[in-house]
């Protein structure tokens, strides 16, 4: 079975009707035990100091696995560093495709798209939706464990991120990943509830910061809801037999105003005190900061992460005053 990377969520019915093992290299650089060492690789073949971690660690977890096939390349709707990212692969033999999210959100444009990577795995359409209507069975399940984490309080914030940022690749094995998501849920089930004094809404992309979610327990808060990490599940598309309407309804790719949408109706539907929005530092969304603060009308703490590691002392300062202020 080949392997294909991606550098964020495409749409992976694509790899799994081409039975190929779709693999989020995201996944991978931030689960690296040694992600530092993975930047100061990229870094001595000259990639800037100043560029994205992410498309660094991506870059050197390419590199050491030798078992990737491909990559496809998200060069619109994500980072533009795509982009340079694909010819610095190119210039090590490393085979990459192409894939956009158009700014548009038009529907033939996205269709075009997805019919490309039809057409180059050797596929089509309606296998896709095949696909898709198995792994709808498990974004069923990925929504309930949502709901245990808003709903029933009984789903950690941590929890709630790992499962659903997982679902973009489904870990490789849609199969695996569904047996192990309902013995997960079957033991949430049994907890007590929690009952934490400030309910914090996540938005922005999912954190390089491994210790986040952790302390915000810590200071009698929950995160019960994760803005980016929900979209990966699909969950708003959930029973349409439309590979290229599910993908037009992602919103990620997409403008900020499409995603505050979303972000509003979750801030009132969970009953969220405050939010915590996520940049990465040299990221194009850290200006998106300005539209975020101006549209919501609940408090908002900025954080900024660079490279992978633990909470600085600052920011756990920064963290506690505002659910100190909120509580």
């Amino acid at each position: 079975m080949k392997k294909v990377g991606f550098t964020t969520s495409i749409p992976v019915e694509t790899v799994f009707a081409a039975d190929c093992k779709p693999v989020d290299i995201n996944n991978i650089f931030v689960n690296e035990r040694n992600a530092e060492k993975l930047l100061e690789n990229a870094e001595k073949i000259g990639f800037p100091r100043n560029s994205c971690a992410w498309i660094k660690g991506m870059y050197s977890c390419i590199m050491s696995s030798a078992d990737l096939d491909m990559i496809i390349g998200v060069v619109e709707g994500d980072c533009s560093n795509t982009r340079a990212l694909r010819e610095v692969l190119e210039l090590n033999g490393v085979k990459s495709v192409p894939f956009s999210y158009p700014n548009s959100r038009d529907y033939n444009l996205l269709k075009s798209e997805i019919l490309n990577l039809c057409n180059y795995f050797g596929i089509n359409i309606e296998q896709c939706v095949h696909i898709k209507k198995k792994l709808d069975n498990i974004r069923k399940k990925l929504v309930y464990l949502d709901e245990l984490t808003w709903k029933y309080n009984k789903a950690s914030g941590l929890e709630n991120h790992i499962w659903q940022v997982s679902s973009s690749d489904f870990n490789g094995d849609y199969n695996v990943f569904k047996s192990k998501l309902e013995a997960e849920i079957l033991q949430i089930e049994k907890r007590d509830e929690f009952h934490e004094k400030v309910r914090i809404g996540y938005i922005g992309v999912p954190p390089i910061i491994s210790d986040l979610y952790d302390f915000v327990e810590t200071l009698d808060g929950r995160i019960v809801y994760n803005e980016v990490q929900r979209q990966f599940t699909m969950a708003d598309s959930i029973g349409i037999d439309d590979v290229v309407e599910t993908y037009k309804n992602f919103t990620y790719p997409y403008d900020i105003y499409t995603r505050l949408e979303d972000i509003k109706n979750q801030i009132k539907k969970r009953k969220i005190d405050g939010v915590i929005h996520y940049t990465q530092a040299f990221c194009f969304r850290g200006i998106e900061d300005i539209v975020i603060r101006k549209n919501l009308d609940i408090p908002v703490l900025t954080l900024e992460g660079d490279r992978p590691g633990s909470l600085d002392s600052r920011t756990k300062l920064r963290i506690e005053s505002f659910i100190d202020m909120i509580g």
